[in-house]
């Protein structure tokens, strides 16, 4: 299968310019991405940046007495690794797969060179980085302000814009890890929108049932984020 064809591709590396994307192409690694495989630590050097195709993946802030949160997630709209072209070979967040399938991965060099350009890469990546940011402010407001009722909703329409399908795998601690609150608080939230009719949930598997309830009943955290990255990236990109 040409990894550069049909529904399994990375809409950023979609929307290069056909120069780009001839240099890119027999750089890119085919990858298997597992469900909670670390594609990297706080602190370590970056050796690869990754294009998401059918997988998502969590960036989490690791505090020190080892409890987490998420700060974004990131699919087949974007990359992971963006602190490698931002001027720094490390970040402060874990990046985990949250949900198993397939992505490209780059070296390093070769992503920063890229980068270093200073052409429609350069330019591509900062739109990306902004709407980036947005998702992660966004995110530590809705923490602090919204119901975990909303917070939940959230998570599940980014996951969802993210997803071929419907149905995510995904165990109720690890979306409790994902959100920094008790398993307790998600098996509450998650029985509540089950009843509401707005999703299925059993045995590690979430069904969307009510797409349009689930917006409604989020807070507009979902929208802000879901406008800026409309607004910054090619139309194709839309999530």
């Amino acid at each position: 299968m040409d990894k550069f064809k049909g529904q399994e591709l990375n809409q950023l590396l979609a929307s290069l310019p056909p120069a780009e994307m001839a240099r890119w192409k027999s750089q890119l690694e085919e990858i298997e991405m597992p469900l909670g495989q670390v594609l990297y630590e706080p602190g370590t050097t970056l050796s690869h940046v990754y294009f998401p195709t059918t997988a998502i993946v969590s960036l989490l802030y690791v505090m020190d007495n080892g409890t987490s949160a998420e700060i974004a997630v990131v699919g087949s709209e974007g990359i992971v690794g963006i602190s490698l072209f931002m001027g720094g070979e490390s970040t402060p967040s874990r990046a985990v797969v949250q949900s198993a399938g397939r992505g490209l991965r780059l070296k390093a060099q070769l992503m920063k060179d890229e980068f270093n350009r200073a052409g429609p890469v350069l330019h591509l990546l900062l739109r990306y980085t902004q709407a980036l940011i947005t998702q992660m402010a966004q995110t530590a407001v809705c923490n602090r302000h919204h119901s975990l009722d909303q917070q939940l909703c959230r998570w599940l329409l980014l996951s969802l814009d993210r997803l071929t399908g419907v149905e995510l795998v995904m165990t109720q601690e690890l979306i409790a890890n994902m959100l920094g609150v008790r398993r307790e608080g998600v098996t509450e939230s998650a029985m509540k929108l089950q009843r509401a009719g707005l999703i299925r949930y059993s045995r590690g598997r979430i069904t969307i049932i009510d797409r349009e309830g689930l917006e409604k009943r989020s807070c507009e955290c979902y929208a802000v984020v879901k406008k800026e990255y409309d607004r910054l990236l090619p139309t194709e990109l839309a999530t």
